[in-house]
């Protein structure tokens, strides 16, 4: 992948995760900054959010995507998660789909599938 300043985030508002996504992100894909757009958990709202949190998080990207030329863009599952409390098994599978709903929106972008796991280290679901 050639070099860009900015990649994307759609990650938990949660504090926890934010550091491991921005330091794994950063080391993988040689960029000095990532755009970050958070909600309660992400995956719950690209699944089931409503028509207003979509087009919320779709303009986001856009701009990211658009403005910032991001060419690569994760979606964060991760344990322990206050706004999409369900177990790994059934995380990593709502991330698979929240990929590629992200996908839909963007064909020209890699979009990418992470989790971050209970010692708050990040996998990859699908990339």
């Amino acid at each position: 992948m050639t070099k860009s300043t900015f990649a994307t985030a759609i990650n938990c508002m949660d504090g926890r995760v934010q550091l491991p996504v921005i330091h794994w992100m950063k080391e993988n894909y040689q960029v000095e900054y990532i755009d970050m757009i958070t909600e309660a958990g992400p995956n719950r709202v690209i699944l089931n959010g409503t028509e207003e949190e979509l087009e919320s998080m779709k303009s986001k990207v856009a701009i990211s995507t658009d403005n910032h030329g991001s060419e690569v863009v994760a979606v964060v599952g991760h344990h322990d998660c206050a706004g999409n409390p369900c177990d790994r098994s059934d995380k990593v599978e709502q991330t698979k789909k929240s990929v590629e709903v992200i996908q839909s929106w963007n064909s020209s972008v890699t979009v990418i599938g992470l989790y971050v796991n209970e010692k708050w280290e990040v996998e990859v679901v699908t990339e």
